[in-house]
């Protein structure tokens, strides 16, 4: 494993950081961790290095830092750093605040939590951290030692990015979406000049959504196939995206949300020759290739963060957004095998047709999709195939 100083403090970070929001789980429930599969996996990383792990309040229902809790309790506590956040957008009052902290360090069954983030942070979460003064709260916690470092989780553009940074002197550290997609700011992220400006502030950079929820892991389009072939190194679609962000210097950890075993193992070894500089020039252009033709193929942003369920219809929102992801990209005649198995996995009674647009869905998208819309189009879109 390799390590990359953490901002301004005087810790050195592991590169690949052990995302616990799309653990495994048992029966189709996210609530539900398959708690024997996970361990091993969040176990085996930390034992080849993997100093950082990343929860949240909310992840699996809480039961994330229930799990991850158990693995401290089993002689783990020492050899990392642990992650959580608070859930912003459910905090209505300061009174919350400590009774959310409090059940979070139950849960991971610690006295003191040593990165601490603020969770979703965009232009209205941002005016709800200074209208009820949680920063005041979060400076008492650290002063108490019950709180390491203080950083926050961000959805939105560069110029709410920048107030956020300027608006506070003791942030250590910031996560943001980045990947080769997601270079330019938008509503869902900073972008490159956030990475940057951010660095230059002496953050430390925690990048979230390197492979875009999973997207930039399947295989490609054959048209994208052969530029990647192009390249002298061969490498898998997930390796051209993990590096890419590693190639970055400011990056300090890169949070993968690994959902088997050989995720673990394979995203280990590809940080074990991850350096600033790595991809050559002709890589990079590719890459920009790449980028290009995916752009052209219609990339809807969901990266299966699952924010948006339960769907009080009981659409299968992420599921239906993953197969249009899968049909934009199709090439090759895949398309009457995609619509099949859409129509093999999704219930007749949790299809967009169900959905009566009330958009409780887009109140929740960390990433501000048109769900509504996209649901009209998939409907249209996943046709029965013809007998």
């Amino acid at each position: 494993m390799k390590y990359r100083k953490f901002g301004r403090s005087d810790w050195m970070a592991s590169i690949l950081g052990f995302g616990a929001m799309r653990l495994p789980v048992t029966g189709g429930d996210m609530r539900q961790i398959d708690e024997s599969e996970a361990m091993r996996m969040i176990k085996y990383a930390i034992d080849h290095g993997v100093n950082y792990i990343d929860t949240a309040y909310m992840y699996h229902g809480g039961n994330s830092e229930v799990l991850i809790g158990r693995i401290l309790s089993e002689g783990y506590r020492d050899k990392v750093r642990i992650a959580t956040k608070m859930p912003i957008g459910m905090v209505r009052s300061r009174d919350e605040l400590d009774r959310i902290f409090e059940e979070q360090m139950k849960r991971l069954q610690v006295d003191r939590i040593d990165l601490y983030l603020m969770h979703g942070v965009d232009r209205d979460r941002w005016r709800k951290i200074l209208d009820l003064d949680v920063l005041d709260w979060a400076e008492r916690k650290i002063d108490e030692g019950r709180i390491g470092y203080l950083g926050f989780s961000f959805h939105d553009e560069f110029e709410v990015f920048k107030e956020v940074v300027d608006g506070y002197d003791r942030w250590t550290f910031c996560q943001i979406q980045y990947n080769y997609l997601d270079v330019e700011s938008s509503r869902r992220t900073p972008g490159t000049n956030g990475v940057k400006y951010a660095a230059s502030r002496g953050l430390a950079v925690v990048v979230m959504e390197p492979i875009r929820g999973g997207l930039l892991a399947v295989p490609p389009p054959l048209e994208v196939k052969a530029v990647f072939d192009e390249a002298d190194v061969k490498r898998t679609p997930a390796e051209w995206a993990l590096l890419w962000v590693w190639n970055h210097p400011e990056v300090s950890v890169v949070l993968s949300g690994m959902s088997t075993f050989e995720q673990v193992v394979e995203n280990i070894a590809t940080a074990s020759i991850a350096e600033p500089g790595i991809l050559s020039e002709d890589e990079l252009r590719i890459i920009e290739k790449v980028r290009s033709m995916y752009l052209k193929y219609g990339f809807i942003g969901c990266t299966g963060c699952r924010y948006c369920i339960p769907c009080p219809r009981g659409v299968e929102i992420p599921t239906i957004l993953r197969y249009m992801n899968r049909l934009l990209m199709a090439g090759g005649g895949e398309e009457r095998r995609i619509v099949e198995e859409y129509y093999g996995e999704v219930p007749e009674d949790r299809r967009a047709d169900r959905c009566v647009r009330c958009g409780e869905c887009e109140k929740k998208c960390p990433q501000r999709l048109p769900i509504r819309e996209l649901l009209r189009r998939s409907a249209f879109m996943f046709r029965p195939p013809p007998p």
